[in-house]
């Protein structure tokens, strides 16, 4: 198993935070894949395959912490890339809500 689990939707309270340049003030650390929540059911494959796909984004995901549980709330496609390449850990700008 690669996730935890596989979710639909985000189920923690908006955080406001919408831009890379807000979320750049959350700093990044690693994550195990296998203790993320994801936020989508889909992947987008041109996102998956291109080379460039953080060329405009963060280099990081974002994952949301609430409740206790870890949720990808963007960086699907980089979740997989690592998966792929059987490394165990994403590196991830983690925002603790609530």
């Amino acid at each position: 198993m690669i996730f935890k689990a596989v979710g639909d939707g985000r189920p923690y309270p908006d955080h406001g935070l919408e831009t890379v340049k807000q979320w750049a003030a959350v700093p990044p650390r690693q994550v195990r894949l296998d203790e993320l929540v994801t936020t989508k059911r889909t992947l987008d494959l041109d996102a998956l395959l291109s080379e460039d796909s953080t060329f405009y984004g963060d280099l990081f995901a974002h994952v949301v912490q609430y409740g206790g549980v870890l949720y990808l709330e963007d960086g699907l496609h980089r979740a997989v890339r690592a998966a792929l390449q059987q490394r165990p850990v994403l590196h991830a700008r983690v925002l603790v809500v609530g």
